[in-house]
């Protein structure tokens, strides 16, 4: 929540940009060899789930020569939880930040786990 106990809110559209001004931070060698991949943005996570953000596919180490046909991975950017843990809007860039990027990383293989390790979680 913001200073004044509210929760912090920014705007769909504003909300976009982030997520776009994120991806443009991933080095340009890795942003060339993702595949298949979709990012979109929600307001929520699924009922029950405590996520702010969410990987769903096939990492590339694990695409072999027989991958084809498939539909596109998606990464999904959960906007109000990401708002609600927020208390000011530079919070809220880090935080897009951080999210983008660590479902990128799933998008490459890497594990909660590794991303833990190398504390880019």
């Amino acid at each position: 929540m913001g200073d004044d106990g509210r929760v912090i809110d920014v705007p769909l559209e504003e909300f976009e940009e982030l997520v776009d001004d994120a991806l443009d931070g991933i080095p340009e060698e890795l942003f060339r060899v993702m595949k298949n991949v979709v990012v979109q943005i929600e307001d929520n996570p699924p009922r029950g789930r405590n996520l702010l953000g969410l990987y769903y596919g096939v990492p590339l180490t694990e695409r072999g020569s027989n991958y084809a046909g498939y539909l596109p991975d998606t990464i999904t950017i959960y906007r109000r939880p990401i708002l609600r843990m927020c208390r000011t809007n530079d919070e809220v860039v880090e935080q897009v930040r951080r999210t983008v990027v660590h479902e990128v990383a799933h998008h490459f293989g890497i594990s909660d786990e590794r991303l833990h390790e190398l504390d880019a979680y």
